[in-house]
């Protein structure tokens, strides 16, 4: 039997407390930290294990989780759902690929089987999700997944000494049994005359 979790090249699973060298090698590219969210401080090494080791010990049950992206067994990234409105059928995403790891399918892999996911088992409706106009790959990569771009707000956000655009884009589940159920598990594609949603 074939895992949910487990695509062509990466496999999702829990943060393990021992994964806490890799996020803080991912954490140390300025222009990746940028692009995904903002820049911190630097964080301790015993900041990074506390905080790896209070991500493992996290319930999985809830609608809003993080995850790992592992590929040849080696970590590669992470991704975790947010913005979860069950009332209205919507939750959104970040998925982050280390610099070392990028432009060999992980993230878009990765995404996948979490859509498959959120829309088989968790029943909800529509993805939607904000990039920032500077993260052009990211932008890039979610169209060729088959998000539409919804809106664009104008100096929303402020880092790297200016003000940036949030780009917003979206995907129902309809759209994303149609374009990506041939590359999801059988376990979670839906069953003929239902759209997953």
């Amino acid at each position: 039997m074939t895992s949910i979790w487990t695509g062509e090249r990466v496999r999702l699973r829990g943060i393990e407390p021992s994964d806490w060298e890799a996020f803080r090698r991912f954490d140390e590219n300025s222009a990746d930290m940028r692009a995904a969210d903002m820049m911190y401080p630097p964080r301790s090494a015993e900041g990074y294990r506390r905080w790896t080791e209070e991500q493992s010990t996290r319930d999985p049950e809830g609608e809003e989780f993080m995850l790992a992206i592992e590929a040849n067994g080696v970590l590669v990234g992470s991704l975790s759902t947010s913005g979860t409105d069950r009332l209205a059928g919507r939750f959104s995403y970040g998925v982050s690929v280390g610099d070392e790891h990028k432009r060999r399918g992980y993230a878009s892999e990765a995404v996948v089987l979490l859509m498959a996911y959120m829309f088989a088992e968790r029943r909800y409706h529509k993805c939607e999700i904000s990039i920032y106009s500077v993260n052009e790959p990211s932008i890039r990569l979610h169209e060729e997944l088959g998000f539409v771009t919804e809106g664009r707000l104008r100096d929303h956000v402020f880092f790297a000494g200016t003000h940036q655009d949030l780009v917003v884009l979206g995907m129902t589940a309809q759209e994303f049994w149609a374009r990506h159920a041939e590359r999801t598990s059988t376990v979670l594609r839906p069953s003929a005359g239902t759209t997953g949603c």
